[in-house]
């Protein structure tokens, strides 16, 4: 199921600009804007559903109607072209969309509660979701040449009719939704929807630590992302390499993430989370000090092996981490994990534009502090529970 969501992300997301320039015909404005509204719609619509998931026993339920809402979202966008439908449509039926990966993880998380292969377990479902993006822009640049992007969204709109299917035929109930309705539960101080004693797992992680956990795991996510798309300029413009370098640096270090991915999750039945997990931004850190200071190519792909690790553990444990400090919550707790890399995608642009103008280099130099944050902000926000 997380397979055929990551095929369908991998195979649209990284056009969408592209089909907003050449098939909307949209200008620069209305592309920033939809490249704002479509992450930011997405942020408010999973954290709702996520709420609403830990209230009612219906995860699966869930997980079949997001699944579907993706799956009308894309196939409509394989026909519309008019600009206000298509965002009309990507702050509703892509923004429910946009929940069915942490849902996934909340489910998963309810079905290996107390196990000591819940770490190892999510990090399996993650390094899936990795797999499909070697495999999916690739795939997509084929069908683009074949069909144009009425081909691209109507594969998309497959593979979340296929995760739909998985998830009504095969998914067993989970323990939360076979134990049935809960009884009503005395307002508890996160509100209303406060989980009745006999359904608690431990006492939920301070606010104040969930929170600036959350903000580090976006600066590290900004950080990311400001890498990625500085690369081939910096690559081309400073380091004297070509496009095909970026390319090939890139793939190295999708295809190093995802063994790591399993192995870190291996560590995390062994050893301490908390421990593991400080690894993240550390590794982050050292990768980008030795961009910021690179002048070959050959540097550059020498360094993804530090940010290989960096997005094993962040992205691989990093679910099981907060969802540790929401014992009782693991919608809430996913969907904050996940809200936290579309926000540090956002972050990421206005640093890039920055970059324009002080050189390529800069971006790796401001990803250093960004790290630097986000390790700090790890390091005071130390849980009771992880």
């Amino acid at each position: 199921m997380l397979l055929a969501v990551g095929v369908s992300t991998a195979i649209a997301f990284p056009f969408l600009a592209l089909f907003l320039d050449t098939e909307v015909q949209a200008g620069p404005v209305r592309v920033t804007v939809f490249l704002v509204a479509a992450p930011l719609s997405s942020v408010v619509v999973s954290t709702l559903i996520g709420r609403l998931s830990d209230r009612r026993p219906m995860r699966r339920v869930l997980l079949v109607v997001v699944a579907l809402a993706g799956c009308l979202g894309a196939a409509l966008t394989a026909f519309v072209r008019d600009y206000f439908v298509l965002l009309g449509l990507t702050v509703t039926a892509t923004a429910v969309a946009g929940a069915l990966m942490p849902q996934v993880f909340a489910y998963a998380r309810e079905v290996v509660q107390g196990s000591p292969k819940a770490a190892m377990t999510m990090s399996s479902l993650r390094t899936l979701f990795s797999i499909a993006w070697v495999a999916g822009p690739p795939l997509a640049a084929v069908l683009l040449e074949t069909g144009g992007f009425r081909l691209v969204y109507g594969s998309a709109s497959l593979m979340y009719a296929l995760a739909a299917l998985v998830a009504f035929a095969w998914l067993a109930p989970s323990p939360a939704e076979r134990a049935g309705p809960a009884p009503a539960a005395p307002a508890g101080p996160d509100g209303p929807d406060e989980p009745p004693p006999a359904r608690a797992a431990g006492p939920d992680a301070p606010r104040s630590v969930i929170l600036l956990t959350v903000a580090a795991f976006a600066l590290i996510q900004c950080a990311g992302n400001l890498g990625v798309q500085a690369m081939p300029l910096f690559i081309s413009q400073d380091l004297g390499g070509s496009v095909g370098d970026a390319g090939f640096i890139l793939g190295l270090c999708a295809a190093l993430e995802i063994p790591l991915m399993l192995g870190f999750g291996a560590l995390a039945a062994r050893f301490p989370l908390r421990r593991l997990m400080l690894a993240g931004p550390a590794c982050s850190l050292a990768y980008f000090a030795v961009a910021a200071t690179a002048h070959a190519t050959w540097q550059l792909a020498a360094g993804q092996l530090l940010l290989a690790c960096s997005i094993a553990v962040v992205g691989g444990l990093g679910v099981t981490y907060v969802q540790d400090m929401l014992p009782r919550h693991p919608g809430r707790a996913s969907t904050l994990f996940s809200n936290a890399f579309p926000i540090g995608a956002m972050l990421a642009g206005p640093v890039l534009g920055a970059a324009q103008h002080f050189g390529y280099r800069s971006a790796y130099a401001a990803g250093v502090a960004l790290c630097a944050v986000a390790l700090v902000l790890l390091l005071v926000s130390r849980p009771r529970r992880v």
